[in-house]
């Protein structure tokens, strides 16, 4: 009896994450206040390369995905950003072992600054515009950090 409700608990989490994911992103491109969650996803899918979880890796797929169409950044950039974190600077954050919180503050605060700084050049680069740097990017920031310590 027990066993069931907690598979009807599963099926409602994996529902609301589902919504979460699909609808968050639309309603980011007509509430421009609402944050955008940049780095916690990736932190999300560099959880999922590093422990092997599937359901992680393909949620923050679809969240980042979904969230540059719905806002017109380029395709897959955050993705390839989160990868290039990856490989390259987050091997020197494994010293961190024992403070999970420091890693994964560190993390999530390299990812929104690379990620924003690789915006920035891509910007220059093909002279557009996809993004301007306001308080509103600060808050998306700041939204991160705390997000990643609260979970």
């Amino acid at each position: 009896m027990a066993e069931s409700g907690s598979k009807k608990l599963s099926i409602v989490v994996w529902i609301g994450i589902l919504l979460f994911v699909v609808f968050y992103p639309m309603l980011i491109s007509i509430y421009v206040f609402l944050p955008l969650f940049i780095a916690a996803m990736s932190y999300l899918f560099i959880q999922g390369l590093e422990q092997g979880r599937y359901s992680y890796i393909l949620v923050s797929m679809v969240y980042l995905i979904n969230l540059e169409v719905n806002l017109s950044l380029p395709l897959f950039f955050t993705l390839i950003s989160a990868l290039i974190f990856y490989v390259t600077i987050y091997p020197s954050l494994l010293h961190f072992r024992k403070c999970k919180l420091c890693k994964a503050f560190i993390s999530v605060l390299i990812l929104d600054l690379a990620y924003l700084g690789a915006l920035f050049a891509y910007d220059f680069i093909f002279n557009v515009n996809s993004i301007e740097l306001d308080m509103i990017l600060l808050y998306s920031l700041v939204v991160d950090m705390l997000l990643v310590v609260l979970l």
